[in-house]
Parts: structure tokens; sequence; C-alpha cells
């Protein structure tokens, strides 16, 4: 009997390699990604960060902060510096930074005060510290305007990419506190309440309605379309985000996306706006070294797909030919966590 079973065993293994010989199972290569954005947000670097080597492996053409760079939470200028210093010293985002382009933005507790905006007392000095952090020339125009705000252009044979990079807060309006236990801010509807300012509304206008780019990124620090929660967000001035709706409507720019942090979850948001051919998304990544792990459910009327509540980051393929674009939340050693396709 087991010699029968041996040469049963057999026969089946020489028939099955026989099988295989006759219908090779080939794999089709997933097709190479003309630009691969890279961007996260809520980083803090005395904590481990599972993610800087995994985020260079994915050889990414530029890397977005999203804000909360660190979390200094102060009004000593000194400390600040120092908090930003030890970023620096972290020895995988150091490789990084040596071979990928770094730009971004600052949120609340990189600019110095939870939750803070234009009252904040040493924004002009964090503003410089930021600046010194980013390696922004010193004879750049950046260091005499206020506000962090910038725009920044990638191009290749295939097509071009531009990043409009905006400060939620050196401008920003004081929030206004919500009775509700449950909430922490309410809508602003003033008239002259403001996210982003005159200045940078205006520099905003000129950048998309110029652009001749193949696609156009907004990061913006705070989310812009989950507006239900009751934390920071745009919608605590609704008449800012219906400004912002009509001007990517009005300017014509293609591709047209937003990119936020802020939340310590990561989430999809998509909405139509009128006179817009395509979708507006925007793409929450938060947080790098600690998420809202607790997190147990808030409403988005534009969510799509579910929340992501683990550490994670964010990757970006875009196909020029196609008019594609792949967003995708990453976890660690590049699994993808959750993925949306979108074509424009």
């Amino acid at each position: 009997m087991k010699q029968l079973s041996a040469l049963f065993i057999a026969f089946a293994l020489l028939s099955g390699c026989k099988k295989k010989e006759e219908k090779p199972n080939v794999e089709t290569p997933e097709p190479v990604s003309d630009f691969v954005v890279a961007f996260g947000s809520c980083n803090m670097p005395q904590e481990p960060n599972p993610f800087w080597d995994d985020v260079l492996a994915e050889a990414p053409d530029v890397w977005i902060w999203g804000g909360d760079i660190v979390y200094a939470d102060t009004d000593d200028v000194d400390r600040l510096r120092a908090i930003y210093a030890l970023q620096d010293s972290v020895a995988d985002y150091a490789k990084l930074k040596a071979a990928v382009p770094i730009i971004g933005t600052w949120d609340d507790h990189d600019f110095g005060l939870n939750d803070g905006g234009a009252d904040f007392s040493i924004k002009k000095e964090s503003q410089q510290v930021f600046m010194d952090f980013m390696g922004v020339p010193e004879d750049s125009e950046r260091r005499t305007r206020e506000g962090v705000y910038a725009s920044h252009e990638y191009e290749n044979p295939k097509g071009k990419i531009k990043v409009l990079v905006l400060d939620t807060r050196y401008f920003r309006t004081d929030l206004i506190k919500d009775e509700d236990p449950n909430r922490r801010y309410q809508a602003n509807f003033d008239e002259n309440a403001t996210v982003l300012g005159e200045a940078q509304w205006e520099w905003l206008q000129n950048e998309l309605s110029s652009s001749d780019a193949d696609f156009n990124l907004i990061m913006s620090s705070i989310q812009f379309l989950s507006a239900e929660h009751g934390f920071e967000t745009w919608g605590n001035f609704p008449k800012e985000v219906e400004k912002l709706e009509q001007i990517i409507a009005q300017s014509k720019a293609k591709g047209v996306i937003i990119l936020s942090g802020d939340r310590h979850i990561s989430e999809f948001s998509k909405t139509e706006v009128e006179g817009l051919e395509y979708p507006l998304i925007d793409f929450t990544s938060s947080g790098l070294t600690h998420s809202y792990f607790s997190f147990d459910g808030e409403p988005n009327q534009f969510r799509v797909g579910e929340v992501v509540s683990d550490k994670s980051y964010g990757i970006i393929d875009f196909n020029f030919e196609k008019k594609e674009v792949v967003f995708k939340m990453m976890g660690d050693n590049g699994v993808v966590l959750q993925e949306l396709k979108q074509n424009y």
C-alpha cells in the first residue's frame, strides 16, 4: 500500500509540473508611474517612525510635508529650532532628504500654538525657523513675504505637476468655540472671516488660473471636504469653502487635487463641484508616528471607502497619458491599506 501511495503522489506531482509547462502563469507587470508624490503629516521625531525607508523605496519624485512636522507647541524660538533639528537628526529621514526634494507646509503644532491662527505672538519668528528647516535660500522672496505658502513645479518628458502649498495658519481668523460638548468648534459665517488672508487668496487664484500643468495639487494642512466632526476644518469657514471651490472651477486648471493632514486618521473625500469637469478629491493622510487608534466613527458625507486609523503615509501615482491617478494609503513595509483610482 505504501508503494502504491508513493507512486500515486509521484504521478500527481509530475502531472502538475506538466500542466504548468503547458500553461505558464505569467503575471502582467504593473505599469510604472510617470510621477510619484509621497506625503504625510503628524510626526514626532522623538517617536519611532517606521516609514522613512518605505517612502524611499517608493522612489517618489517629491515628498510633501502636510503639517505638524514636529510637535513644538511653544513660543520659545530656540526650543522650536531645537525640535526641528531633532527631526533633521533622524537617520532615515536624512537619507530621504538627500535623495528626494522636500517641500511642504506647517500646521498648528509646528506653527507653535495648538489650533493657532493669525494672533499667534511669534508667527513671524516661527516662519523663519520653518524656512530654515525647509532649506529656503536666504535671498528668497518667501523670506520677506508673510506666510509659508509656495508654488512648486515638476516636469518630465511626459507631463507637468504643480504643487501649491497653502498656509492655513498665519492669516486664519480665530475659531469659534461650540457649546455642544461633542464638538470643539462651530461654523463662522462672518463675511470677513478668513482661512488664507487676502494676499494668499490673490496668489492662489493667479497660480491656478495661469497653470499649464497636467495636475495641480493643493496642500492644505487641515481637511477641506470633511466638515462635520467639529474639529479644525475649512468647514468652520463655509464662505471660504465656497470661495475655493469657485476659484478652482473658474480657473479651468486641470486635475486639481487637495491633500490634507492634521486629523491622525486617513481618508478619501470626494464631491462634485459646479463648473468642474471632474470630481474634487481631498486625500487626508495622517499620522506618521501616532494615530487616532481609538477612532470609533464620525460623519463625513463626502467619504469614499473607510477611515484608516492606523499610522500611515500617502502615495499618489500619476499616469499622464491615461490622465489617471491612483491614491494609496500606505502602511509599514509597503502595505497598501486602501486605494482609490480617478481619471481626469
